[in-house]
């Protein structure tokens, strides 16, 4: 009886989580009167016209690209700056560390909009406004208390033997970090680009504040301009939040083993 009252409970919490995503891709394969008589039907045919309209003459190529552009090199470089950041804290001492990562943690309660003011003023002198690059600088700081977390505890999780054995062979700073450590963290490292990356795909609000043109938007602000504009086509409008919200998903469950490897090795001390 426990196992059948475990497995009910989880099967519940996996159908809560899945049907919504599955029916509005099946739905996106219907017709608007098929979607209005049955909406909890099979689709009568998997036609895949809606999607190629979707990305030729709503312009959703150019908005994925700049989604892919934005959140993957901004994740990249946050990656690389954290990493380091987190290793100097967990490895080495100097006056005000603590103080700093604490710092640097109490980010994550700061609410985005009240960064809103000096943000946009930063961009507009930098010329930057309508810009992907512009966007891109603004998302490095996204994820900076999270990835620290996790870093910090990857770093600490190595033997300091391994890093005193280096020294001793003559290695610096970068070639201990990037030869010794860094190959030992790879599930922290994952954990944290994977959770910024997808911070930054699904981002909305400087995303909305800091463009304007088609040649900048991304995915979640098309997505908002395209739901009012065809507000009563629902296949179209199914076929966009698929194509929003499947390749986050995908990336997850393809490297949700190195995610719960990252969140429980922050529970380990070196």
């Amino acid at each position: 009886m426990k196992k059948i009252f475990m497995y009910s409970i989880l099967l519940f919490v996996v159908l809560i989580s899945v049907f919504p995503i599955l029916w509005i891709v099946l739905s996106s394969f219907k017709s608007n009167g098929e979607i209005l008589s049955t909406p909890l039907s099979i689709p009568m045919s998997f036609n895949f016209t809606v999607y190629f309209d979707l990305l030729t003459e709503y312009n959703f190529f150019q908005f994925f690209l700049n989604s892919i552009f934005i959140a993957t090199v901004s994740s990249l470089i946050s990656l690389l700056i954290f990493s380091m950041s987190a290793y100097v804290i967990a490895r080495f001492e100097f006056p005000g560390k603590t103080l700093f990562f604490i710092l640097f943690t109490l980010t994550l309660l700061v609410p985005s909009h009240s960064r809103t003011q000096p943000i946009f003023s930063l961009v507009m002198n930098l010329g930057l406004y309508d810009n992907i690059l512009g966007l891109t600088i603004v998302y490095l700081s996204a994820g900076l208390a999270m990835s620290l977390f996790l870093l910090k505890a990857g770093f600490m999780s190595i033997p300091e033997s391994l890093g005193e054995s280096a020294e001793i062979e003559g290695a610096g700073f970068l070639k201990t970090f990037f030869l010794i450590y860094v190959p030992l963290v790879k599930s922290s490292l994952s954990t944290a680009g994977i959770l910024m990356f997808l911070g930054n795909w699904n981002e909305y609000y400087f995303a909305s504040l800091l463009t304007s043109s088609d040649s900048s938007r991304t995915l979640p602000v098309a997505l908002s301009f395209f739901t009012s504009e065809f507000s009563y086509n629902y296949t179209s409008l199914f076929a966009a939040l698929t194509v929003v919200v499947l390749p986050g998903i995908i990336l997850y469950a393809v490297t949700s083993r190195h995610v719960q490897m990252g969140i429980a090795s922050t529970g380990v001390k070196g």
